[in-house]
């Protein structure tokens, strides 16, 4: 009776440690996928070199296209490609609803074209695409210290940050200050609360940070 027990304990655990190695495996996968969505935005300051009029209508029509096919998404429509990519990058908290990190990526590219110069706006979207993006992933897979001041984020989500941001901005002003001054406030902003709605915040900020910072 006491092996049937032991039997079936072990047996229980294992079927637990494989459940939980699975949803492990297939939220990795996710955030991957998810993160290498977010890196391509990194295409649009080569895209704006070549013909800036071109790649502000694509993200416009981008950006209006996955609207539209999100919102059929929602009604019950199958859209091939779209909503499968949708719902294997979708968070727990975006089950059944609409996924609004593709449109604020679209959006938060778009407006820095639109507000800031040419060098200034690739520092900006560069901030948003690897400066956001790799700090999600140190956070998520190597952030131990998570002070209450961060809002549940990490400090190493945050130098990473800082460290990604600052080389890309010096690679493109070839200025520490300024570097400086981009790093610390894409750092900042990455750090609020702020969940998809980073994607406006990050590349606004950084952008009129970097501007302001010109002026000395």
């Amino acid at each position: 009776m006491i092996k049937m027990r032991h039997s079936n304990f072990f047996a229980t655990q294992k079927a637990a440690g494989f459940a939980s190695f699975g949803k492990s495996v297939g939220g990795t996968k996710s955030e991957i996928i998810r993160k290498s969505i977010h890196f391509l935005i990194a295409l649009t300051p080569s895209m704006a070199a070549i013909n800036r009029p071109f790649t502000l209508g694509f993200l416009m029509i981008g950006t209006l296209g996955y609207v539209l096919m999100e919102s059929l998404r929602l009604s019950g429509f199958n859209v091939p490609v779209v909503s499968l990519l949708t719902n294997m990058v979708s968070r727990e908290r975006e089950i059944n609803r609409f996924v609004m990190g593709p449109v604020t990526l679209g959006l938060g590219a778009l407006l820095a074209l639109i507000l800031f110069p040419f060098p200034v706006a690739s520092i900006a979207i560069y901030a948003l695409a690897f400066g956001d993006g790799f700090a999600s992933l140190a956070g998520k897979y190597f952030g131990k210290w998570r002070p209450s001041f961060l809002y549940g984020k990490s400090i190493e989500g945050s130098f990473t940050c800082f460290f990604i941001v600052f080389v890309c901005a010096y690679l493109v002003s070839g200025s520490f200050m300024i570097s400086a001054v981009a790093a610390f406030s894409a750092m900042v902003v990455e750090a609020l609360p702020l969940k998809d709605y980073d994607n406006l915040a990050i590349p606004v900020t950084v952008g009129l940070a970097v501007q302001f910072a010109l002026l000395f």
